[in-house]
């Protein structure tokens, strides 16, 4: 529980009783909202010139087009056909972003509780086509942890920022500080364009294993904390909500395999059949120790990286190897210590992991009883966050910009670029 002494010194609260309505007046020093209007959030999608790598976020790969969300702001859209040298081509302002997926030549990205759908045939001219309002969860941007947050009024809008100041605000048969009230927000958050050519119109593209966005045939799947939404794309430029559907608790990643539907959450891997895509049906669930948990399933296992600490408690970090030969009944097989992992991928036998602060570790999974026994290379000084490997190459996200490895050659994997983070001057 925050420590709110320091608070009292600088925040001053009058209470006045009603004799009529027995409300309550509080004055104090707190975060105040910032508000968008939904009106305002319906028309804020807006392409500009290409601009700086400044908090970079979830990646995608599409027909040699690289995605790279700055997260609550918008997407840096890269032509990576020459990998060695990206070219970054433009930025697409979206306001709350923080996944995305492509399916033909469509982006669909969040914006806050909205799904807006933006066509990327012409990328000099990206314009959205869909928006499917008031889908997603209401999210709160991080605030200032020194100071209370005061009421939210969801029906002025989006929270985009906040505001230290002091406000009045009646409280109805409430006897304690507002901030009691808030104490688990936490619950409620995460020029002229030269000629680019567009996207082509069919398959979809790759998302790391972060992602909380993925795409199987015509149905877009997304999952927030407990929910998970599906959407036809059969046509593209139109998705269409099919429905929600209860996902469990602390979810926080979405991987999928064939027809199987892996959710990584704080205390398991849960797994649904989508063979009926508009209907997915819960299968099993493999439980762990409490920890942030992304996952990657090649053929009849599935790797899980734990991370331990801050928000994703305890403090156990390491691989987990599970076989789900049988979908039924997932079960751990190996485990290995880590550092502080965040995300992973897999091509084939070979696994990359985000090792946290102790950077990029690739193994050769061969065997999967002995996988800290065949390190295959590790670039340390990096803190590494999240990947995609495809085709030879692997796209790295860290916390001090964007990588690109060539792995052809695994006994010589080369880094073949970097695209850095520009800080803003104070």
């Amino acid at each position: 529980m925050k420590n709110y002494r320091n608070l009292l010194l600088v925040a001053f609260i009058a209470l006045f009783a009603s004799s009529c309505d027995d409300k309550i007046v509080e004055i104090f020093v707190a975060n105040s909202p910032v508000y968008m209007s939904y009106d305002e959030l319906a028309q804020a999608v807006n392409q500009t010139a290409a601009r700086d790598l400044r908090n970079p976020g979830k990646i995608y790969f599409k027909d040699d087009y690289l995605f790279i969300i700055e997260e609550k702001v918008g997407v840096h859209i890269l032509d990576n056909s020459t990998p060695a040298n990206p070219h970054n081509l433009t930025f697409i302002e979206v306001p709350g972003v923080v996944d995305m997926a492509i399916k033909d030549d469509v982006l669909y990205v969040d914006s806050y509780v909205d799904l807006v759908a933006l066509s990327l045939t012409d990328l000099n001219n990206i314009n959205e086509v869909k928006r499917v309002k008031n889908v997603f969860p209401y999210t709160l941007p991080q605030y200032d942890e020194n100071y209370p947050v005061a009421r939210i009024d969801q029906e002025k809008g989006v929270v985009v920022a906040w505001e230290i100041k002091t406000i009045r605000q009646e409280m109805e048969n409430r006897y304690y500080p507002v901030f009691w009230e808030y104490g688990l927000l936490d619950a409620l958050s995460s020029s002229s364009l030269g000629y680019y050519s567009g996207m082509t119109s069919s398959g979809f593209g790759v998302g790391g294993s972060m992602a909380r966005f993925g795409i199987s045939n015509n149905t877009l799947y997304t999952v927030d904390q407990s929910t998970l939404h599906v959407f036809d794309v059969a046509d593209a430029n139109v998705p269409v909500s099919y429905g929600n559907y209860y996902a469990g608790w602390d979810i926080e990643t979405l991987f999928i395999a064939a027809d199987k539907l892996f959710l990584g959450g704080q205390n398991g891997v849960r797994i649904f059949d989508i063979s009926v895509p508009r209907y997915p049906e819960y299968l099993s669930q493999f439980s762990h120790v409490l920890g942030c948990d992304p996952v990657v399933v090649s053929d009849t296992l599935a790797y899980v990286t734990l991370r331990g600490g801050n928000a994703c408690g305890n403090t156990v970090n390491r691989l987990d190897v599970l076989s789900v030969a049988d979908y039924s009944n997932p079960h751990l097989i190996a485990t290995y210590a880590m550092n502080g992992p965040y995300g992973l991928g897999i091509d084939d036998k070979t696994l990359f992991i985000c090792d946290g602060i102790a950077g990029l570790k690739i193994y050769d999974v061969s065997d999967p009883l002995q996988i800290d026994q065949h390190l295959i290379a590790h670039f340390p000084g990096i803190v590494a966050i999240d990947v995609i490997p495809i085709n030879g190459l692997l796209f790295m996200i860290a916390n001090d910009g964007f990588y690109q490895y060539n792995y052809d050659d695994l006994n010589n994997i080369q880094l073949i670029s970097k695209i850095g983070i520009s800080y803003p001057e104070d």
